[in-house]
This record gives structure tokens, C-alpha cells and sequence, in this order.
């Protein structure tokens, strides 16, 4: 059977779900677009009238929101309503790594998913599609199948897994250009709906479709091999002023290689980000819980070495100082863990700063997108 989408929900209004909603509604200007979250501070910035107030900042998000909002995009608290009315259901829930229990600090905390679960339960009376968005372990699916199938009320949940793969700063241009496009299910005319929606303004090549645990460990996989390249690269910075080596020159040498390329090989303080860290600790977890230990550990090398940079470079700045930063006042340009983005979530600065605080230095923060500019901590 075919599926006509004339209304789609996205359960989170966040840094997925506002950027990858608001471009669909630009390409789909019939098709209407409701964006709910329980924050409802949340929401009321994503209708603001100033539109520099919206929550979160991407080169060109503000000029889309400004385009569809209160056309064919809405902003809301009414759940509910939302999903009663929905055809597709998008989850963009948050899924950070467990701080409890079984899993703790490896696995991803799942408690926002169940919960978006059980609420479109409670409340579809008519058949529809689910779409995870959000970052989940392999075999979420079957978990969300299981409480959607249970119902009793004789709804009909599909259940697609369709992974962003957006870079925080280039999210805007990721969505209306990019490399590729992944959709993954067991319901062909489901699949087509979603594929549909895409097809609008992304080459059908470009669209993938497999089933759904590869979907889902695709984008870990992915998110694994971007951050194992940042480590590989930060560990041969410290070779590097060892031997009197120039790491930018190391990289661009390598890089030429066509096989390698050249991406993803600055050497830096470390990767941030919300997804990078979590998501190789979800990879570990998953591989130990299958008793892949040698698999488990050779991932696990990349969020050590990453946390040993930041390590590293707070030393580094401790050594030039003449070994102390007791009362001295240390400036930090960027709070955001990359440019042009207001979050915060892993920033390495954070670290370093944290480092920095514990030798009793003073640290003054300047950041030009996060919400508080100009900051002190002490």
C-alpha cells in the first residue's frame, strides 16, 4: 500500500531536528511540518520574532525558519496533537551515554526513546510511520517495534532507521547537498514514502536503502572512522614536536594520498561534540556485549587518545608559564567544541579550562554564538 505524507512530526526540536526539519519543509512546502518538544522555552525561541534568538545557530538556518515558520513549519508543545495528526513520525530525541546502571558510561541511554515510544502508543489511532533520527545502539528498532506492535489497538507502526550524518557549521549545506542520504526498513511502500520526500531534491543514487540494523551501525561506524582519523593525526602531533617534524606538513604529505585524503587530518586540542564520543563508547559497548574484546578495545583507543591530547595540550600551557598558573588570567577564545555552532556539548575547551581551574588559574571565555558571550569562571 502507498503512503501518502501530508503532515509530518519531529519529536525534538534540537540541533538534528530543527536544521533537518526546517530544510525538509523548504523542499516539501506541501507538506506541513510540526517540530515538538517538551522544553518549552525551547520552543518559544524557535518562534521568536528575532530570529538571531532562535536555539540553535547554522549558516542559513534563520533565513529557512524565517522562509517556512507558521507556513508550512510549526513550532510546539502539544505532543499529542502532533502525533495524532502525523503520517510520519520523526524520533530526534536526545541519547547520551548512560551516567547508571548496566552500560554506565559506555551505552546509550535510551529512556527519551521508550518514553517518545510509549507516548505516540498511547496516543495514534491510525497507521503510521516512525522514523529513528536520533543517534541509536543496532537493534533499537526491534525495541520500538515491540512497544509500538503491543498496543493492542490494532494501529500499524513501520519502522524506518534514517541516520543524519550532518557536520555542527555546514548542517544546512549537508542536508540540501549531501553525500548521501540513508533510509532503513522492512516495509518497501514505508521505505518509498520516506525515499520520496528526499527524492524532491537529492539524486536518487545518492539515496540508500538497506535494512535496518545496517542502517543503524552505519552511523556509528561512521562518526567512528571520522574521530579515529582526528586521533590518529593528534598522536602523530606529539611524534612530531618530539622529533622536530611539522605536523601540518605531515598531514598535508599524507593527505595527497588519494587513498587517504585530506579531511579530517588537522591536528587539534581534540574532537568535541555530542556525538563523536558517545558514539564510539556505544560502538565498545556494543562489541564487548558480544564479547569482542579486541574489537572493543581497539575503539576504545580513540576516546584515550582524544582525552589524552586535551591532557596534553593544558600541560603544554602550564609548561610555558613557568610551570604555575596560580592567579593567572588565561583567555579562551571559543567555548562551542567547533566553529560556527553554539554547542557546547564535549568542547574540549571545557576540558582544558577544567584542567586549567584546578591549578588555580583565572580563565576568562569569549565566544561569539554561545548564549552567554562574555564569561568568567573562577
Amino acid at each position: 500500500m502507498a503512503f501518502q505524507i501530508k503532515k509530518i512530526c519531529c519529536i525534538g526540536a534540537g540541533y538534528v531536528g530543527g536544521p533537518t526539519m526546517s530544510v525538509i519543509a523548504k523542499q516539501c512546502p506541501d507538506i506541513q511540518i510540526t517540530l515538538v518538544d517538551v522544553n518549552a522555552a525551547r520552543i518559544a525561541a524557535w518562534n521568536d520574532d528575532n530570529l538571531d534568538n532562535i536555539p540553535v545557530y547554522e549558516p542559513g538556518l534563520a533565513e529557512i525558519v524565517g522562509e517556512c515558520r507558521n507556513r508550512n513549519l510549526f513550532f510546539s508543545t502539544d505532543i499529542d496533537k502532533a502525533i495524532d495528526e502525523a503520517d510520519m513520525i520523526f524520533i530526534s530525541v536526545n541519547t547520551p551515554t548512560k551516567n547508571y546502571g548496566r552500560g554506565k558510561g559506555m551505552a546509550a541511554d535510551l529512556k527519551y526513546i521508550e518514553l517518545c515510544a510509549r507516548q505516540i502508543a498511547h496516543v495514534a489511532k491510525n497507521d503510521k510511520i516512525v522514523v529513528e533520527k536520533s543517534t541509536l545502539p543496532v537493534r533499537t528498532a526491534a525495541a520500538l517495534k515491540s512497544i509500538l506492535d503491543n498496543t493492542g489497538t490494532g494501529v500499524n507502526f513501520h519502522i524506518l532507521s534514517n541516520p543524519e550524518f550532518l557536520a555542527e557549521g555546514t548542517a544546512i549545506k549537508d542536508l540540501l547537498e549531501p553525500d548521501r542520504v540513508l533510509i532503513g526498513g522492512e516495509n518497501k511502500d514505508a521505505i518509498q514514502a520516506l525515499v520520496d520526500i528526499y527524492a524532491r531534491w537529492v539524486d536518487r543514487d545518492k539515496i540508500l536503502t538497506t535494512n535496518l540494523w545496517s542502517s543503524e551501525l552505519s552511523k556509528l561506524t561512521a562518526n567512528a572512522f571520522l574521530a579515529q582519523r582526528v586521533s590518529s593525526i593528534n598522536s602523530i602531533s606529539e611524534l612530531c614536536e618530539k622529533t622536530g617534524a611539522n605536523v601540518d606538513e605531515v598531514a598535508k604529505a599524507i593527505g595527497m594520498d588519494s587513498r587517504i585524503g585530506p579531511k579530517f587530518l588537522k591536528a587539534s586540542v581534540g574532537f568535541g561534540g555530542s556525538c563523536f564520543q558517545k558514539d564510539i563508547l556505544n560502538l565498545v559497548y556494543i562489541a564487548r556485549s558480544y564479547n569482542l574484546h579486541e574489537v572493543a578495545d581497539y575503539w576504545e583507543q580513540v576516546i584515550i587518545m582524544n582525552d589524552h591530547q586535551k591532557h596534553r595540550f593544558a600541560d603544554n600551557i602550564i609548561q610555558t608559564l613557568f610551570n604555575t598558573v596560580n592567579g593567572k588570567k588565561i583567555a579562551i577564545l571559543g567555548w562551542a567544541f567547533k566553529k560556527d555552532t553554539n554547542d557546547t556539548r564535549e568542547s574540549a575547551s571545557i576540558y582544558v579550562a577544567d584542567y586549567l581551574l584546578n591549578e588555580l588559574a583565572n580563565i576568562s571565555v569569549y565566544d561569539l554564538r554561545c548564549r552567554q558571550k562574555k564569561f568568567l569562571l573562577t
